[in-house]
């Protein structure tokens, strides 16, 4: 079954509950992209607000299971605030860390599910040793940072290298995913799409998602 999960980048509280709004009538979940500024050069909510807290998450009403994309340096600063924060689900990168035994374990033992991001240059073989406690993983086809990127080609390779792997795992792909890229996507073996400038960018949400899910 293919996953269509929006991916919010927003400047503020107030950008990220309307953009949840648009998309809530057709999907389970939704991504919020969260940028420090030097993990990746761009800041998004609650960076860019000043003031790291995502408890604010609890005024978020919305029936919509959330996954956290953290593009942030040194995750496990904060890893216990997003675990409080109410999402389901957090994904940190693999590059951000040195610490990613100890940020799945809190993850895992806090209920919730975890993911690993590996950026286009960082190799495969870095998840083998956590992925007994890995509940997916996310491969970026741009470099992290900023939407409405050009998909990289070459990293359907890595998604249908790492299908034949691990076959269960859910496989997520970030970056450049649209009507156009999600045939030969989904031919690899991935089965989560993270998208964000195809649906936000669309004229008609509704239909856009229904063509990306069919």
């Amino acid at each position: 079954m293919i996953e269509v999960i929006p991916a919010i980048i927003s400047k503020s509280f107030e950008e990220l509950k309307e953009k949840v709004k648009l998309v809530e009538p057709y999907v389970e979940w939704t991504q919020l992209d969260v940028m420090d500024g030097i993990f990746v050069d761009n800041t998004t909510w609650p960076y860019r607000a000043g003031k790291n807290n995502p408890s604010d998450l609890k005024n978020l009403k919305t029936s919509l299971k959330l996954e956290v994309h953290l593009m942030v340096n040194k995750p496990e600063e904060v890893i216990d605030d997003w675990i409080k924060s109410g999402v389901q689900r957090i994904i940190f990168h693999y590059k951000a860390t040195d610490k990613h035994g100890e940020i799945i374990e809190k993850i895992k033992e806090a209920g919730l599910e975890v993911g690993l991001a590996l950026n286009p240059e960082t190799s495969l073989e870095v998840v083998d040793q956590f992925i007994d406690n890995l509940d997916l993983i996310l491969i970026m086809t741009v470099n992290p940072g900023w939407g409405g990127q050009e998909f990289l080609e070459e990293q359907l390779g890595k998604i249908k290298q790492l299908r034949n792997k691990y076959q269960d795992v859910k496989i997520e792909v970030d970056g450049g995913v649209s009507l156009e890229t999600v045939p030969k996507i989904i031919k690899t073996g991935a089965n989560f799409l993270a998208v964000g400038s195809a649906i936000f960018k669309s004229n008609n949400i509704k239909e856009t998602i229904w063509k990306l899910k069919n």
